[in-house]
């Protein structure tokens, strides 16, 4: 959707609403809906403001310290929200509206570093300056219930009934039972402008994926944001609650396959043509795995997801087809790229997709060699292993060279502090785990 026809769906009384929208740190969508008019007279010159406090709060929204840009001693100021028209699009299952994303700037212009949309960016430019483009696609799982959030959350999260009581993986039987969820899912998200390819079935209870066509990394990292928040929303109409958690429970987690090949733009030469950037790309991508793991696995549930025999990776290696692998090479000529199989349905894309391009970039100029494929099963290798716990991961990016050269020391310290306020929470909370096995027996 242009401005243009925005502009005349608003005179024809079809759009009264317009959602900005930015990725906050976990990835999320904030921001406000606007009236069509006002975006039009106001917004569209000169944007809308934000409280900066929505990039320096936990996840439940609280106000938490240890934020350079943001905090009570600095007043909790606005930032501004600068509308992206080129993510413009209509939202079939919201009644007249239309939504895009925004880039957040400071009163006078400049970058706020720490949001997840400018932190892609940069890497982005990294690229362009070697002459390359990056291309990609996120394969996002999720677990679907028969109950709705209201519901899920006054019992606690126990007892509810996924959508699907046995491994519907692949099996076109089993996911004939949600498909009047998930093809209204597919079908919206098709007329919000994406290109969906398909649906399936996974091993989990109720678990089901859908896929969209690879694109330019930014582009992927926004439709992944917009295809999330909006699944919920389409499940909570329906009654229903789907929940992206990387791991629900003991059984199959929720994984977030990440894709992404490269591709020459001004006279770069990307992996069809070069073997040998491919090769210290997918280089780089194994020597920094274990320090750059926070923006892959940015939650101390995420880490629950490790698990051998699982299909989430527990060695660095790279292979092959071989989805025993932190790394998968698929694809061949124009389609050669890499999969990414650590993350999570948790992951934030836009952190995800800068610390693969980083390595990548790290990779190509170090000159790393690519060491063999790995052939077999890697959960069983002697190869050095994925980060087991959100703080191993918090201390590698601490001490990461990788990390503070790609994003600079404030972005690096920023996520710290947000690895600091999970684990501090975490530390406090007292678990069902704990209540079951010493209430009684300790």
């Amino acid at each position: 959707m242009t401005l243009d026809d925005l502009r005349a769906e608003i005179e024809a009384g079809r759009i009264d609403t317009v959602v900005l929208a930015l990725a906050d740190m976990q990835g999320r969508l904030m921001g406000k809906r606007l009236v069509a008019q006002h975006f039009l007279h106001d917004v569209v010159e000169h944007g809308a403001e934000g409280c900066n406090y929505l990039l320096a709060v936990d996840v439940d929204m609280n106000t938490v310290g240890g934020y350079a840009m943001a905090s009570w001693e600095r007043g909790y100021g606005d930032f501004s929200l600068k509308p992206d028209f080129d993510t413009l699009r209509p939202v079939p299952w919201l009644p007249g509206t239309a939504m895009l994303m925004a880039d957040v700037h400071w009163h006078d212009g400049s970058d706020v570093v720490a949001s997840p949309r400018q932190i892609l960016r940069r890497q982005i430019d990294r690229l362009a300056e070697r002459g390359l483009q990056a291309f990609g696609a996120t394969e996002l799982e999720f677990i679907v219930f028969r109950d709705t959030y209201e519901e899920a959350q006054e019992r606690a999260y126990r007892g509810l009934r996924p959508a699907n009581l046995y491994n519907v993986d692949y099996s076109l039987l089993g996911t004939a039972r949600v498909e009047p969820l998930i093809r209204r899912i597919r079908n919206a998200m098709a007329g919000a402008s994406m290109e969906v390819e398909n649906s399936k079935g996974e091993c989990n209870l109720g678990q089901h994926e859908i896929n969209f066509r690879y694109g330019p990394v930014l582009r992927a990292a926004d439709e992944h944001a917009v295809y999330k928040n909006g699944a919920k929303e389409i499940a909570a109409q329906e009654g229903m609650a789907i929940t992206y958690m990387a791991k629900f429970d003991e059984r199959e987690g929720s994984s977030c396959h990440i894709h992404l090949s490269l591709q020459g733009d001004g006279g770069g030469r990307g992996f069809a043509e070069d073997q040998a950037l491919f090769d210290a790309f997918l280089a780089g991508q194994l020597a920094a795995l274990r320090e750059l793991t926070l923006f892959y696995a940015p939650n101390v549930n995420s880490y629950k997801r490790f698990q051998p025999g699982s299909f989430a990776p527990t060695a660095v290696a790279w292979g092959r087809d071989n989805r025993t692998c932190s790394y998968r090479v698929v694809g061949h000529g124009p389609s050669l790229r890499v999969e990414n199989r650590v993350p999570g349905g948790d992951v934030n894309p836009y952190l995800a997709l800068a610390a693969m391009i980083a390595a990548g970039l790290h990779g190509v100029d170090e000159g790393l060699a690519l060491e063999p494929a790995f052939e077999g099963n890697a959960y069983e290798s002697e190869k050095p292993r994925v980060p087991a716990t959100l703080r191993d991961a918090r201390d590698l990016f601490a001490g990461s060279a990788v990390a503070r050269a790609a994003f600079g020391d404030d972005v690096v310290d920023h996520y710290l502090n947000y690895a600091d306020v999970e684990l501090a929470a975490f530390d406090a909370a007292v678990t069902d785990w704990e209540r079951f096995r010493g209430f009684e027996r300790l």
